[in-house]
């Protein structure tokens, strides 16, 4: 009786705390470094929103959200992954890096829409794709959801819902107040109407496999992969290739 009283207690207490709050706390772990790692600054207005890797005349040009933790620059890792024939943007989440702003599920996703449509902008004549990592893959989906949506979409280590992957975390607490509104890439991916390619990680003890596969299945069209590896080693070299077609 006493444990459970404990687990209530410390739920009260976070919810208590406020729920915005617990969320930062919970899923955003920006870092602040000033390396660029080899990458050139991808900039709008005259403030950096990311890096990235460009080549004359791509074949494709790929937004990449990354994971929770870090920044974009250190990112740096997963250029390999994508042919050389194509440009590679990674986006800078506000709070992170040297961008301002305040980590949050509506700043990502607005933030996300932002970059996408400015690299459509940019490369009106040019395929615009889009590939999200681990809490990436939120922002990812939802860009589904665009009049002119992307034209491949690469999820990499992704969940299904965010609350499903909370919930392994912390069973006794109620992450479903606790998170709030959160991402459902079930939902934004359902009426999706390009390719999408999903990559889950067999040996992965942040959101499991099984999260990747139920996304899987939930569109039917989707390509999966099961690969070796826990969460962060997707891109060791040769065990992913992000390519379109």
């Amino acid at each position: 009786m006493r444990k459970f009283s404990r687990i209530f207690l410390s739920a009260g207490l976070l919810l208590f705390a406020g729920c915005s709050a617990i969320q930062r706390k919970l899923l955003f772990y920006p870092s602040h470094h000033g390396r660029d790692n080899g990458l050139a600054a991808w900039k709008l207005d005259g403030k950096i929103i990311g890096f990235c890797r460009q080549v004359p005349d791509p074949a494709n040009v790929w937004l990449l959200l990354h994971g929770n933790a870090g920044q974009a620059a250190d990112r740096a890792y997963a250029i390999s992954s994508y042919s050389q024939r194509d440009s590679v943007f990674i986006m800078e989440y506000p709070g992170y890096g040297p961008r301002e702003g305040e980590p949050s599920k509506a700043s990502f996703d607005a933030a996300a829409v932002e970059a996408y449509l400015l690299l459509k902008k940019t490369f009106a004549a040019t395929p615009v794709c889009v590939a999200g990592e681990s809490i990436g893959t939120g922002p990812a989906c939802a860009l589904a959801g665009q009049s002119q949506p992307p034209a491949k979409i690469v999820l990499l280590v992704p969940f299904d819902t965010l609350k499903a992957v909370a919930h392994d975390h912390f069973p006794h607490l109620p992450v479903g107040l606790i998170l709030g509104a959160s991402w459902d890439n079930i939902e934004a991916l359902k009426n999706y109407p390009g390719p999408v390619e999903i990559f889950g990680a067999a040996q992965d003890n942040v959101i499991k496999i099984e999260h990747a596969k139920a996304l899987a299945d939930s569109f039917p069209a989707a390509k999966f992969h099961r690969i070796e590896g826990g969460h962060n080693d997707w891109s060791t070299a040769g065990r992913v290739e992000i390519r379109n077609p």
